[in-house]
């Protein structure tokens, strides 16, 4: 089942070359354009949010988006979309460990416009599935989840010399790369970018979560776009910081703010489907 109504524009200064060569697609969504970079991948990120900041319901059984957004067909179909545009999609092992089950690409996540996400992946040159980028300090992964036995797409684990000597213990395939980038306990956007040029050039650059990743790729200035899912729902919290917000493990404001410029904004019944860019410098305000 596809959405019933395409999302309807309400905003949009997107700038670049529109990638949705597929009439199906482009019907649903409407133009989506990329800027090109020198050098380096345009680096966008999806997340969906409560009206109350929440990303993550928490609990066994909650901590994916589809609680947050409600099964929303838009959203899923956006997410569909921007997979089937990345080259590469990067996760943190908690966002792994929340979907035990899942692989990163378009069809997974939508399979009800399977083919359009396929079609769009050749008319652009990229062949096979995204390389999936699993984020991991501390090596603390399951062998046994889908996305490392499966081989339905190239796997790419970065992690720390800690984490390296417990992965290679673990007897994943071969087919798994890994790749050590730091020897403390914090892994930096920069050096994940550089871990993931090494083995697969990207033209966009896919960051799904969690909230600890993206604060990391805000604090590195690495993060060129965030696309955002606002989902008409009240979450609440109960106590502090027991569901995350959009970020977490980073404060920026009010000595760092960091604003963005809004580039689009889509409505698909009650949700509303926001993008905003961000640049290295960041401005003293949001005009």
């Amino acid at each position: 089942m596809t959405p019933s109504t395409p999302l309807e524009p309400l905003y949009d200064v997107s700038q670049g070359e529109d990638v949705l060569q597929s009439p199906e697609l482009a019907a649903l969504y409407g133009p989506l354009r990329f800027p090109k970079h020198r050098s380096g991948p345009h680096v966008i990120a999806n997340f969906v949010s409560t009206l109350d900041g929440v990303v993550s319901l928490g609990g066994a059984d909650e901590t994916g988006g589809g609680m947050v957004s409600g099964f929303n067909d838009h959203d899923r179909m956006v997410m569909g979309l921007l997979r089937a545009a990345a080259d590469s999609v990067v996760v943190g092992a908690g966002t792994l460990r929340a979907v035990p089950s899942h692989v990163w690409t378009a069809p997974h996540i939508y399979p009800a416009l399977a083919g359009p996400y396929q079609t769009l992946r050749k008319v652009l040159g990229k062949t096979g599935p995204p390389l999936n980028v699993i984020v991991t300090a501390r090596g603390d992964i399951d062998p046994g989840m889908r996305v490392l036995q499966s081989e339905e797409v190239p796997v790419l684990i970065v992690t720390t010399s800690q984490g390296s000597a417990r992965i290679r213990s673990l007897g994943l395939p071969r087919s798994i790369q890994v790749t050590t980038v730091e020897t403390a306990d914090r892994l930096i956007a920069r050096s994940i970018l550089d871990a993931v040029a090494r083995v697969r050039s990207s033209d966009v650059l896919l960051v799904e979560g969690g909230p600890h990743l993206l604060g990391d790729f805000f604090a590195d200035s690495c993060l060129n776009e965030q696309f955002l899912t606002l989902a008409p729902q009240v979450a609440g919290r109960d106590v502090p910081g027991g569901r995350p917000g959009l970020v977490t493990g980073r404060t920026f404001a009010p000595e760092h703010p960091l604003w963005g410029r809004l580039v689009s904004v889509k409505r698909g019944g009650s949700h509303l489907f926001l993008r905003d860019a961000f640049s290295s410098e960041s401005p003293a305000n949001g005009n």
